[in-house]
């Protein structure tokens, strides 16, 4: 069975299913870059994981995960507002991901504007995921 963290990725791709102007280009820790003709795109990608032990036997852990618009235009940032509105609303809209999560608290937001053939942005959004694990087995929660 696969950890907590990689079922929260999975349903975060899940709800990311028909985000506004991405169709089907939503990746999960894409190496390759995404080419023009793939753009906008979202990248989700886990940044961190930090965990405390509130209970004996169980950890609460913050995990954070980045979702990333990568689009290009004349304006890349502004091309990308309209898709970073509609995966801020899928996100937030179950803040237990089907019961995988305690909370989602949105986080920093980060833009990165390139040059090129088209300009084009990376507008990195943070959630962290709170979510409770076995002290000894990554993939139960409580």
């Amino acid at each position: 069975m696969s950890t907590i963290r990689e079922q929260i990725l999975a349903a975060i791709k899940t709800a990311l299913t028909g985000t506004t102007g991405v169709d089907v280009r939503i990746y999960r820790s894409r190496p390759e870059a995404i080419s023009r003709g793939e753009s906008p795109a979202i990248l989700i990608e886990p940044v961190g994981n930090s965990p405390v032990q509130p209970v004996i036997g169980f950890l609460d852990n913050v995990f954070t995960v980045r979702i990333s618009v990568i689009a290009r235009g004349a304006v890349p940032d502004q091309v990308a507002d309209p898709t970073i509105a509609s995966l801020h609303a899928k996100i937030m809209a179950d803040l237990t991901l089907g019961g995988l999560a305690m909370d989602i608290q949105p986080g920093a937001t980060n833009y990165l504007i390139e040059e090129g053939d088209q300009p084009a942005a990376v507008i990195s959004c943070d959630y962290n995921v709170i979510h409770r694990t076995s002290l000894t087995d990554l993939t139960t929660g409580n």
